[in-house]
């Protein structure tokens, strides 16, 4: 018998920070936080949920921050 299994991501959620500046910038509503799950399959079917990838983007800097970068202000709007 042959399975089929592996990773692979779900679909993106994104939220824009309103109260939030860039920390590069200065800017204030620019940050955009895409949130992406990451699933286990089998079969093509995804069973559960092994983690999450986060992101933040700024719209005016184009500068780029990972979950180990985000400040505690962006942590705090994400978590509202």
């Amino acid at each position: 018998m042959i399975l089929f299994f592996g990773t692979k991501t779900g679909k993106p959620s994104t939220k824009i920070l309103q109260n939030t500046t860039c920390p590069h910038c200065s800017q204030i509503k620019t940050l955009t936080v895409t949130v992406r799950p990451n699933l286990f399959h089998l079969f093509w079917i995804p069973l559960f949920k092994i983690g999450t990838s986060r992101y933040a983007e700024c719209s005016h800097c184009k500068r780029v921050y990972y979950n180990k970068e985000f400040s505690t202000e962006m942590l705090e709007e994400i978590s509202n």
